[in-house]
């Protein structure tokens, strides 16, 4: 296997996890993120691509979907807190349901709202629905969203976990190409702990990563 170095934690201790027909999968020993190799990543043409062809309209299906963050979220911020949906795609849905409940919410999305104001601004949370997996550089994108976080702000997550190496090799969630890094639970303690953060998981698919200092 060449040489490569974890996206998230840099360790260069990386270990085969899988492969299928049209990528090999690695995994890190040290914080046991499992990525696809660079070389097997869509340029950023196919990537926008295949991101245009989702739908995520502002349909009672899908707020049903994001009320899996939204509801556990709510529930831990005050009524007067501001947030940024980061990566919040074509139709900013999530944000649309905090503005209706009268919280103000800042856009981010590197293809649909690439103000880069916005990431120079501090927030009461976070979120980041469906978007972990996605990261090209997730050690530079994650500090970069702390650092938008007040003391005592929420880092909300959404995505699905890896659970074994058994059945990640019929998981359908990395068959989507754009799908190029999975956590599982032992890689978010890690990150908690290298963020001196309060981790807890809400079901099977929501992470909160309170910022306590």
């Amino acid at each position: 296997m060449p040489d490569y170095l974890c996206p998230l934690c840099c360790s260069a201790s990386i270990k085969d996890f899988a492969r299928d027909t049209t990528r090999p999968y690695c995994q890190c020993v040290t914080c046991e993120l499992v990525f696809v190799p660079a070389e097997f990543h869509l340029s950023s043409a196919n990537e926008k691509a295949q991101y245009d062809l989702h739908c995520n309209i502002d349909e009672p299906g899908y707020r049903k979907f994001l009320r899996r963050v939204f509801d556990p979220l709510i529930e831990r911020i005050d009524v007067n807190s501001n947030g940024l949906d980061f990566g919040c795609g074509p139709g900013p849905v999530l944000a649309t349901m905090f503005r209706e409940q009268g919280y103000s919410v800042s856009l981010y999305d590197q293809f649909y709202f690439s103000d880069d104001s916005v990431l120079e601004q501090q927030y009461d949370f976070v979120t980041a629905t469906e978007v972990f997996e996605h990261l090209q550089a997730p050690q530079d994108v994650i500090q970069l969203l702390w650092s938008c976080l007040r003391k005592g702000g929420t880092l909300a997550v959404m995505t699905k976990l890896v659970r074994d190496q058994s059945s990640f090799s019929t998981w359908h969630y990395k068959t989507d190409p754009t799908h190029i890094i999975f956590f599982s639970v032992k890689t978010f303690e890690f990150l908690a702990a290298h963020l001196n953060a309060e981790v807890e998981f809400v079901g099977s698919d929501v992470i909160l990563l309170r910022k306590i200092n």
